[in-house]
C-alpha cells in the first residue's frame, strides 16, 4: 500500500484534477500561488506564474486509507464479485467530466481489468444540485437496476445524454426492453431518492467532494481516493500497484 500512496501523491503534484464540484474555492499552499482558478509553482519567487511554472496543483498530504467494505451498499456490481481489486465510483450523469471518464477511460479499464476478472466496479450516485437532470437520471439507473439492467441504463445515460429528462429516461427503458409500467412507476414515485441520498452521504463520508470521484483498493482491505476524470494511465498505475501488493 505504500507503493500505491506514493503513486497517488506523485500524481497529485503533476496532474490537473478535472471534475464537477459544488465549490469554486481554490487553495494554494506555499510555494504555490493562485492565478485564476489554478495553482502554479513560483520557482523564482517573483510572484508570477511564468510559462514554465504553470499547470501543477498544490501538493497535498496523502489521502487517508478508506475501508473498502464500508463503501459497499446494495449497488450493482460490474465484473466478478470476487475480483481482488474494487473501484467505487461516485458519478453524476450530467457532469461533463463524468462523461469524459466514461468515453475515454472506462472502456479501457473494462477491457484490461474488469473483463479479465481483476477488478470489479461499483457505481454510486452523486447528483449535484445544480445539474437539473442529474437526480432523476440517477433514479432512472437505480430503477433499471431493479430489473437487472443498471449498467445498461448507465451506459445509455452517458452515450445518449440526459437532456430529454424523465421522458427520455422512459424511452431508454423501452429501448432496453424493461417492463415500462414498473420502470415508470418507480421513476415517477421518487422511490429511489433515498438510495441516491444514501450514496451521496457515503461519498461525503469517504471524502468525495465532486464528480467523478473514486476509491480504489484491495477488495478485502483499504483503498485510496482518486479525484476527477484522470486518464487511463493514472488508474492503471494505481490498479497495478494494488495487484502487486
Amino acid at each position: 500500500m505504500k507503493k500505491v500512496l506514493f503513486v497517488v501523491t506523485l500524481l497529485a503534484v503533476v496532474l490537473f484534477i478535472a471534475g464537477c464540484t459544488g465549490s469554486s474555492k481554490v487553495v494554494c499552499n506555499e510555494p504555490y500561488i493562485q492565478v485564476g482558478s489554478e495553482c502554479c509553482l513560483d520557482q523564482n519567487s517573483n510572484k508570477i506564474c511564468d510559462s514554465d511554472e504553470g499547470g501543477a496543483a498544490a501538493p497535498e498530504a496523502p489521502a487517508p486509507l478508506i475501508d473498502m467494505a464500508s463503501l459497499l451498499d446494495d449497488d450493482a456490481v460490474k465484473g466478478d464479485v470476487n475480483a481482488p481489486v474494487t473501484i467505487v465510483e461516485w458519478s453524476d450523469y450530467e457532469c461533463p467530466f463524468c462523461g469524459r471518464f466514461y468515453s475515454e477511460t472506462f472502456g479501457q479499464i473494462d477491457n484490461e481489468y474488469i473483463k479479465t476478472e481483476k477488478v470489479k466496479l461499483i457505481v454510486r450516485d452523486f447528483p449535484l444540485s445544480f445539474h437539473t437532470q442529474a437526480q432523476k437520471a440517477a433514479e432512472a439507473a437505480e430503477c433499471a437496476g431493479d430489473q437487472g439492467k443498471y449498467y445498461e441504463m448507465h451506459n445509455l445515460l452517458f452515450e445518449k445524454g440526459v437532456t430529454g429528462g424523465v421522458a427520455g429516461f422512459k424511452g431508454y427503458a423501452k429501448e432496453l426492453g424493461l417492463n415500462t409500467a414498473k420502470f415508470d412507476s418507480c421513476l415517477d414515485s421518487g422511490e429511489k431518492s433515498s438510495e441516491t441520498a444514501n450514496d451521496m452521504s457515503d461519498g461525503a463520508a469517504a471524502g468525495i467532494q465532486g464528480t467523478p470521484g473514486f476509491v480504489i483498493g484491495p477488495s478485502d482491505g483499504k483503498g485510496i481516493q482518486i479525484s476527477g476524470a484522470q486518464p487511463f494511465a493514472v488508474f492503471k498505475q494505481v490498479i497495478d500497484a494494488v495487484l502487486a501488493e
